[in-house]
């Protein structure tokens, strides 16, 4: 509190430039306390023990039929050369029976055609996979 002693020879009492901060100060306190009343209730936590699942799925990984394209357009089926059409529409559908479906991956060569590519993507989607990769496609970044 700021106390004014006037020097004014008037009868009427001069003006007080200084701010009044009491208000001021018991606002802060109101806050100040606020502050410290509510800060352990946002802190308080529940332990709670959670029971352990006992019936959890076990994962399993999943099974991969790899699909290569090489240089001549030769399609292979993990790794033995297929030799039509026909056969390669009879294993995509033996694998569309499977349960779970297998994962396709298919790797192209660099120089291989792309509608040999476009056929075992065209026949997979044919038989209803639908887990396709194509792998290896680093090779076509420059």
């Amino acid at each position: 509190m700021a106390m004014n002693l006037g020097t004014s020879s008037s009868d009427e009492p001069e003006v007080m430039i200084d701010m009044n901060t009491t208000p001021l100060i018991d606002v802060m306190l109101v806050l100040l306390i606020m502050l410290i009343i509510t800060i352990p209730s946002q802190l308080h936590s529940v332990n709670l023990d959670m029971p352990t699942p006992t019936n959890a799925v076990k994962k399993t990984d999943p099974i991969v039929i790899k699909i290569n394209v090489d240089d001549q357009n030769t399609i292979s089926w993990n790794g033995k050369p297929i030799s039509s059409r026909a056969e390669l529409d009879e294993k995509l559908n033996l694998a569309s029976q499977q349960q779970p479906q297998p994962e396709l991956h298919i790797r192209s060569h660099a120089k291989a055609k792309y509608e040999a590519v476009a056929l075992v993507m065209a026949s997979a989607q044919r038989m209803g996979l639908s887990k396709l990769g194509i792998v290896g496609s680093e090779q076509f970044a420059n």
